[in-house]
């Protein structure tokens, strides 16, 4: 949601999740927009992209480790960067 924009999120469940950005269609996070968010819990964090989304990242879109963390930057209209303590 917008209101997560230059927030720093934590994500505390005990299962694996997914989160998934969503198409500019539907939260117009401004080109630039900085998203920060980390696993405090257990359950492993997947980061997946909405329908004409576009995520580069490397190596891979889940959170390594419980207490990791990553960051979402916006870099176009449907496309962002994710950075951090990832693994494939």
């Amino acid at each position: 949601q917008l209101s997560d924009a230059g927030r720093f999120i934590t994500l505390t469940n005990s299962s694996a999740i997914t989160l998934t950005v969503p198409a500019n269609a539907s939260a117009a996070f401004a080109v630039g927009t900085r998203i920060s968010f980390a696993q405090i819990g257990t359950g492993q964090v997947t980061v997946a992209a909405a329908g004409g989304v576009s995520i580069s990242a490397d190596p891979g879109f889940k959170i390594a480790a419980q207490y990791g963390g990553a960051e979402l930057v916006k870099l176009g209209t449907d496309w962002w960067l994710l950075v951090g303590r990832l693994t494939a």
